[in-house]
């Protein structure tokens, strides 16, 4: 029975995603790997913070509450999910939580602020023309805005759909809802920003 047991666990073990294994070595008191994880991922999540509150100093701030966090709970860390839907889902709640407090009230008409700490998907290796970069900028603030004006969780969804790439299941377990849950929040967003973004088509 024992034996049994212990393959079990080393087979959960090797199916673990790097970053989980990485999480446990935490646990265990490895700060080295925490700094791994915190270089691997904290670009993204200041990424993320930033489309969900558009305020890159606020953004820095959250992003330094959530790897704390993180650390924080490492004593209690159980690898159930993705390592990545664990932190977004602690990231979306906290950015959530500054939107619903008002404190990014005074600064939420800056969308333009430190747009050039934003990842810019070339399609082309081709140099812009200014003027191709102020109407592609002004385009991407348009964007910004309409997905700024979506119920909360459509934006989540959006967010880390189209952003980080993420998958159904680990958007619906950042959110704590169905994978079909996932899918009509996401329709239903994109309808909405199709018909708001129709002009720039």
């Amino acid at each position: 029975m024992s034996e049994r047991v212990n393959t079990d666990v080393v087979v959960t073990a090797a199916a673990l995603d790097y970053d989980a294994e990485l999480m446990l070595r935490v646990k265990e008191g490895d700060g080295a790997s925490f700094g791994v994880l915190l270089e691997k991922h904290r670009t993204s999540v200041v990424h993320f913070l930033y489309r969900m509150i558009q305020n890159h100093a606020m953004a820095e701030e959250l992003a330094q509450e959530v790897f704390l966090r993180v650390y924080r709970s490492r004593s209690t860390y159980e690898p159930t999910a993705k390592f990545t839907t664990w932190l977004f889902r602690i990231a979306s709640h906290l950015a959530l939580n500054a939107l619903r407090d008002g404190k990014n009230e005074k600064l939420q008409e800056r969308l333009d602020d430190d747009s050039s700490e934003l990842p810019v998907r070339q399609v082309s290796d081709r140099r812009p023309t200014v003027e191709q970069t102020m109407v592609y900028q002004a385009k991407l603030d348009e964007v910004r805005r309409a997905i700024k004006t979506l119920p909360e969780k459509q934006r989540v969804a959006v967010l880390m759909h189209k952003y980080e790439e993420m998958e159904y299941s680990q958007i619906a377990k950042v959110l704590s809802c169905s994978e079909s849950a996932v899918k009509s929040l996401l329709f239903r967003a994109y309808e909405t920003l199709r018909a708001r973004l129709a002009h720039l088509a």
